[in-house]
């Protein structure tokens, strides 16, 4: 069984015991935590109804909090003396999906 769950702006496929590295969500390493659902295979059977996915629960162990690899952002434009440079880390979270229920 697979679910497609929203996490943090993008969709992630995830089975019980997966790793999944997301947008920064709130909460300690080890707090439990929620997904939606939108979309449930359990073998051949696909669930896309709405009413029964928002049954369904994909429930999620924090693992870590880390940042992503440096982006480097450079502007410049020829002849004009104008550079701009400019960095960014994203942070992430790495959570482990622990249980998925189908809704029913």
């Amino acid at each position: 069984m697979y679910a497609i769950v929203r996490a943090g702006g993008r969709q992630e496929k995830v089975a019980v015991g997966d790793v999944v590295v997301m947008d920064r969500q709130v909460g300690e390493p080890g707090a439990s935590l929620a997904l939606p659902v939108l979309l449930l295979v359990d073998g051949a059977a696909v669930t896309s109804d709405p009413s029964v996915l928002a049954k369904a629960t994909v429930t999620a162990e924090i693992v870590d909090h880390h940042r992503g690899p440096k982006i480097d952002i450079l502007k410049y434009k020829n002849k004009t003396g104008y550079r701009r440079r400019q960095g960014h880390r994203q942070e992430l979270t790495a959570v482990k999906v622990t249980d998925i229920k189908p809704g029913k």
